[in-house]
């Protein structure tokens, strides 16, 4: 794929959304940040119920500290791995109110370091609270980037390379979420709906299906 294909790639899907966002519901960038750490290996629906009951509550550092964690264990309790992940988010709000004072750090390195967050949702992070240009990598992404030729790669890493590399600068932004929804909507697992799809002869997938 050249970059003429590309350009033309996010072209189409800029036209289809021109202002695409996170499908998490947040008003501030830590309630992004827990909305994150919550949703690995679960959906963002299931996120978004667990913290329409959560923020009302807590909806800073140190209200999910007085919260304490059982009391937060009772708000996400039906999101899976709900004790590990209050774990750590116990002990990312203790990092946020002593070292941060109570603010999301807006550094790869600072994010990285809180507990339960990794490259990914730090990506996240820094692309929707802080309007970075990154991309962060989910199987989403890793399967369009790979199926349409736009940015193959073996693992996440290299396909987060590629993207930030060969995405125009004026889409870098907005990228992720284009590919996420793309994803999650029309290029799916198992059968993708090439009928449906807006870039569908751009695409170099050679299974293409007619619906």
């Amino acid at each position: 794929m050249n970059q003429e294909q590309r350009r033309a790639i996010f072209q189409r899907l800029r036209e289809h959304n021109p202002e695409p966002t996170t499908e998490l519901n947040y008003s501030t960038p830590f309630e992004l940040l827990i909305a994150v750490v919550l949703s690995a290996q679960a959906t963002d629906r299931g996120v978004n119920q667990a913290t329409a009951r959560l923020f009302p509550v807590a909806s800073t550092p140190q209200a999910i500290l007085d919260l304490g964690e059982d009391g937060l264990k009772e708000h996400i309790k039906t999101i899976g791995l709900y004790n590990s992940k209050a774990a750590n988010i116990m002990k990312l709000c203790r990092i946020l109110v002593d070292r941060h004072g109570g603010a999301v750090p807006r550094t790869r390195a600072e994010l990285e370091a809180l507990p339960g967050v990794g490259r990914k949702t730090a990506n996240v992070i820094l692309n929707t609270a802080f309007g970075e240009p990154t991309i962060a990598v989910d199987t989403h992404i890793f399967r369009v980037a790979n199926r349409t030729g736009l940015a193959p790669g073996r693992n996440v890493r290299e396909v987060e390379d590629r993207l930030l590399r060969w995405t125009p600068r004026e889409f870098l932004r907005d990228a992720h979420h284009w590919l996420i929804l793309h994803g999650r909507y029309v290029c799916v697992a198992r059968k993708p709906r090439c009928g449906a799809c807006v870039i569908h002869d751009l695409c170099e997938y050679p299974d293409k299906t007619e619906d």
